[in-house]
């Protein structure tokens, strides 16, 4: 269990398209080449420690087809940002996805101080 230490909590959120391959015969609709794509995300300020990120599908347009594999997740987390990850594999097909995140956490306080 995360523990926040203080009453400043942060909380962002974001929607981002990641692909629209149908458009253009792109890899992850024709089921051949890279099957990830990785987007990375920067907060709008850093939190004061590592947060946590959770990530959904706000839009996913797959085929039909008897299969429909994916992965999403949240890698590389910082205090800073982190990736927005999708993957795919076999013979999936996927036209668009759109995915959602939240990063909860604690912010800095003006009165912390350290000393050094």
């Amino acid at each position: 269990m995360k523990r926040l230490r203080t009453h400043l909590i942060g909380i962002e959120q974001g929607d981002v398209p990641i692909f629209a391959d149908f458009e253009n015969g792109g890899e992850m609709w024709t089921g051949h080449g890279a099957r990830e794509r990785r987007i990375p995300v920067v907060f709008t300020e850093p939190f004061l420690d590592v947060p946590a990120v959770h990530v959904g599908l706000s839009l996913s347009d797959i085929d039909s087809g008897p299969h429909q594999r994916i992965e999403i997740l949240s890698e590389k987390v910082t205090r800073a940002g982190f990736d927005l990850v999708f993957r795919t594999w076999g013979d999936s097909r996927v036209a668009r996805v759109r995915m959602n995140w939240t990063a909860i956490g604690e912010l800095a306080n003006d009165d912390d101080w350290e000393i050094r």
